[in-house]
């Protein structure tokens, strides 16, 4: 197959590489933290691969040397100017005062069914963390802190489990190096977490989980801003990436639904249930009386338990989320005292930019 594909069989280069598709752009969603940039960098990736198959020596595996692409694709990209923050959006009304301003804007979910049909979900002998926790949100805000090298070094070795030859192989730096960038990435992250207070958050039952998505659901629907601020826990954020802006506390959520509901208007906001990063969230559509269907517009996700990380929360799916028709979302009577949501934030989709270049008969990569 693989001489097939260095003849320059396209056939043969997509059976070797459709394998690893979907983890090499969760790879580079740990280190970009947003899923735009990691599609973008996964067909870089293809590209210098397709491009690269003659320099491929066969010293490691196919997968490592994909990974190694990926990575330093992913590092060169981090390196440019002017990658890190995306333009503010402009908001279409006048917000209140936030809590704060958030640095880490690019922060973006990823879908979870885009985590399934990964051929091999099980990290390598070396790996720290369980691959549920190394896509939550507080993870993925953690590595954004880290100078991009200790991030590449960490999730190489604590989250692949690619042994310590390897991620200097890829890294192209010695294992005295690599263990001295590991010692600090682990650190940084420990002190990140910490920072955050980090507990994982427990999950509900999917009857409780799904009562409570509903409640919020028919409240936000309905700018019912009392029913909404009464599943929060006092020490709730709302938070709207790429906007900065991040309100902590049921007073300040209060004062921005006020605004935002008020901006509504007449028009109808329609929920769907979903999921992102593992955890529960909610895509908005808001209707225009002028169409048959409504366009995705924003995103609302919530969470249960204690915030993860507080002020760095997600935007839904933003390419598994096509133009729905228009129903309202009707909630199912409650039972018995439910969870609260302890975070839950707002954003505008973005649209899904053209697709690079990519290696001849690939016309994009599968969802």
């Amino acid at each position: 197959m693989l001489r097939r594909a260095r003849a320059g069989d396209e056939q043969a280069f997509r059976a070797l590489t459709d394998p690893y598709r979907r983890e090499l752009q969760v790879h580079c969603y740990r280190l970009l933290g947003s899923l735009t940039d990691a599609e973008d960098m996964l067909q870089e990736t293809l590209l210098a691969a397709w491009r690269g198959l003659a320099g491929f020596q066969e010293r490691s595996s196919f997968r490592s040397w994909l990974y190694r692409i990926a990575t330093n694709q992913c590092l060169n990209a981090l390196r440019a100017a002017g990658r890190r923050v995306p333009a503010e959006p402009v908001p279409p009304f006048q917000p209140p005062e936030p809590t704060r301003r958030g640095e880490i804007t690019w922060l973006q979910p990823y879908p979870d069914h885009l985590l399934e049909g990964i051929a091999d979900t099980a990290p390598g002998p070396h790996a720290r963390y369980e691959a549920s926790e190394a896509i939550e949100l507080a993870f993925i805000a953690g590595l954004q802190r880290m100078p991009p090298r200790q991030a590449a070094t960490l999730v190489l070795r604590d989250v692949l489990g690619f042994a310590t030859g390897e991620v200097a192989s890829m890294l192209n730096t010695s294992q005295t190096a690599v263990k001295g960038t590991l010692q600090r990435a682990r650190a940084a992250m420990d002190h990140h977490r910490d920072g955050a207070d980090h507990r994982r958050a427990p999950r509900p039952r999917a009857v409780q989980e799904r009562a409570l998505a509903r409640r919020f659901a028919d409240a936000y629907v309905a700018a019912d801003i009392n029913a909404v601020v009464a599943l929060l826990t006092d020490d709730a954020w709302l938070s709207m990436p790429p906007a900065a802006h991040q309100y902590h506390g049921t007073a300040a959520i209060r004062s921005f639904l006020h605004a935002s509901f008020g901006f509504r208007g007449d028009r109808h906001m329609h929920l769907v249930p979903t999921h992102a990063n593992t955890q529960p969230a909610l895509a908005g559509y808001l209707s225009d009386p002028a169409q048959p269907a409504a366009t995705p517009g924003r995103a609302v996700c919530a969470h249960h338990g204690r915030p993860e990380d507080p002020g760095h929360h997600p935007l839904p799916p933003r390419r598994a989320l096509p133009a729905v028709r228009t129903r309202r979302i009707t909630a199912e009577p409650a039972a018995q005292p439910k969870p609260r949501l302890a975070g839950l934030a707002a954003s505008q989709f973005s649209r899904q930019r053209p697709s690079r270049t990519q290696p001849p008969g690939m016309t994009g990569v599968p969802p």
